[in-house]
C-alpha cells in the first residue's frame, strides 16, 4: 500500500519527520496484519458449536476492528463484524481500515490537526493509488505549494525508490479518443462531437518546474518524469514530448505491472527527496487540545507488539 505523505493543503505526519514515518508505517502495517491473519487462520479451533463459535468471531473482529476512539486510530468499524469468511475480504476489508487511517496520517501530526474535507474518504482515484501500489511508493496527491507567498496547486506526485513521477490523471468517458498533439490543445472524439482542451503537458510542466527549482536549491540529484494516464481511454499520438510518457488504456496493464513489481526498500535519495518537496508544501492546520496526551503514545493506536 502505497504511503500517502500529503493531501492537498493538510499537515502531515511525514512533512514532520519524513526519514521516521515511511519505516513505521511498513512495520506497524505488516505487524497488524500478520495478527489478523493469524486471528482469522485459527478462529475455526477455539470453539465448536456454532452459536459460541458466531459470538467468538464477532467479540474478536470487534475488538481488533473497534469503532475509532482517538485521533489516529486504524480501527474504524461502525458496525460489529465478524470476521470475512474468505482471505480476499479479509484482505480488501484490512485495507479500507488502513486507508482511513492513512488519512488521519495525512491530516495530523502529534501537536496539530487539519480539518479534512470528508469527501476523500469516498475518493477513488485517491484510494487507487493508495491501494494498488506498493509500500515504496510516496504519494502526494495534489499537493499546495507554497511558492513566494502564493499558493500554486499541482498535479499528482508519486516518488518511488527510483525517481520522481508526476502523474495527469485523464478519465474521460471510455468512448472517447483523444488524440495528443505537440500544439497548446488536445482533441477529445467521442463519435458524435470533437472537443479542443488544454493539452495535459503544461500542467505537468508547470510542476516539473516547480520540483527542479526545489531540487537544485537543496542540491538533490533524483530524475523527474512526467505521465499522462488514462485507465479509461485510447490516447492517439505520433510522438511523446521529451521525458514524458504517455499512457491509454492499452498500454495501462503493462505500465501498472511495471511499477506494481518494483521490488526495492526506501531510498536515502527517495527521502531527502521527499523532505525537500515537503518543506515546500502549504500546511493549513491547529492546535489540538488533547496533544499532550497524543505526546505520550506517539499518536499511535496500532496493535503493536510489546
Amino acid at each position: 500500500m502505497a504511503q500517502l505523505i500529503k493531501l492537498q493543503n493538510y499537515i502531515s505526519r511525514y512533512e514532520w519527520d519524513i526519514y521516521r514515518y515511511p519505516s513505521q508505517f511498513m512495520r506497524l502495517k505488516q505487524d497488524n496484519w500478520y495478527k489478523l491473519h493469524y486471528l482469522w487462520s485459527n478462529q475455526d479451533q477455539e470453539t465448536t458449536p456454532d452459536e459460541e463459535e458466531d459470538e467468538s468471531r464477532k467479540s474478536r473482529w470487534k475488538t481488533f476492528g473497534k469503532r475509532q476512539q482517538q485521533e489516529d486510530s486504524v480501527e474504524d468499524n461502525s458496525r460489529e463484524n465478524r470476521l470475512p469468511r474468505t482471505e480476499e475480504a479479509l484482505r480488501i476489508n484490512f485495507l479500507n481500515q488502513l486507508f482511513t487511517f492513512q488519512l488521519k496520517w495525512a491530516t495530523s501530526t502529534v501537536s496539530n490537526v487539519s480539518f479534512m474535507d470528508k469527501r476523500y474518504y469516498l475518493d477513488e482515484t485517491l484510494k487507487y493509488f493508495l491501494q494498488r501500489f506498493p509500500d515504496n511508493y510516496l504519494l502526494l496527491y495534489y499537493p499546495i505549494f507554497e511558492l513566494k507567498k502564493a499558493p500554486v496547486e499541482s498535479e499528482i506526485i508519486l516518488i518511488s525508490p527510483l525517481g520522481v513521477e508526476i502523474v495527469y490523471l485523464l478519465e474521460e468517458n471510455p468512448k472517447t479518443i483523444i488524440m495528443a498533439s505537440d500544439e497548446r490543445s488536445w482533441v477529445f472524439d467521442d463519435g458524435h462531437n470533437k472537443v479542443k482542451k488544454l493539452s495535459p503537458i503544461f500542467a505537468l510542466k508547470r510542476t516539473e518546474k516547480i520540483l527542479k527549482s526545489i531540487f537544485q536549491k537543496h542540491q538533490v540529484d533524483f530524475p523527474i518524469k512526467k505521465l499522462v494516464l488514462s485507465r479509461t481511454n485510447t490516447i492517439n499520438f505520433l510522438s511523446e514530448p521529451y521525458n514524458t510518457r504517455i499512457i491509454g488504456k492499452q498500454g495501462y496493464d503493462a505500465w501498472f505491472q511495471e511499477k506494481r513489481s518494483l521490488i526495492s526498500p526506501l531510498k536515502s535519495q527517495q527521502l531527502k527527496a521527499s523532505d525537500a518537496i515537503l518543506k515546500y508544501c502549504q500546511s493549513i492546520s491547529v492546535k489540538r487540545p488533547e496533544w499532550e496526551e497524543d505526546e505520550q503514545d506517539n499518536g499511535f493506536n496500532f496493535v503493536e507488539e510489546e
